[in-house]
Formats: structure tokens, sequence, C-alpha cells
């Protein structure tokens, strides 16, 4: 299966979202929110760093339950741009 490329802001959001949680996280470490998440270590990684910046709606759910954010926090926080919106949903 071939992935469709991101566009700029697909992958701003999956920074924006990235930051997001490494903030939450605060002094906690990546791998004790990891395990409470229930994903690796190296997944949480990848996730805020933005080299993963669609994660699937389960670890983002997970995530946001072990860091205590709700899903419309999250989503408002992440949003796209308006101009952006309309190129993700045509593709």
């Amino acid at each position: 299966m071939v992935r469709t490329p991101l566009t700029p802001g697909e992958r701003e959001r999956g920074e924006r979202f990235g930051a997001l949680l490494r903030e939450a996280r605060g002094e906690r470490s990546m791998v004790e929110v990891a395990a409470a998440a229930g994903v690796s270590a190296e997944t949480l990684r990848k996730i805020e760093t933005g080299r993963a910046p669609t994660p699937s709606f389960f670890t983002v759910a997970a995530l946001s339950y072990a860091l205590g954010l709700s899903l419309d926090e999250l989503a408002a926080a992440c949003a796209l741009p308006a101009e952006d919106e309309g190129e993700a949903l045509s593709a």
C-alpha cells in the first residue's frame, strides 16, 4: 500500500500535536507515559518529534487518557487552518 504524501498543514499539525504531548507530559518520563498508554516509548518519541505526524485514533486516545487530556482539547489545539481542511478532505 502506497501512502500519499502529507501536506505541509498535516505536518504542521503533527508538530503541534507532538509539542502538546511533550508539554502535557511535563516531568514524567517518556517511558512512563508510553507504558501508561500501552504504546512503545519509540512510538511516543516519534509522535513527539513529528516523525509520526498521523498516529492512529486509538494511539491518540490512549495518550490523551494517560496524560489527562480530553480529545476535544487535542482536536482544538491541532486543527488544520481552514484553507488546509479542504485539501485534506478532497484527498
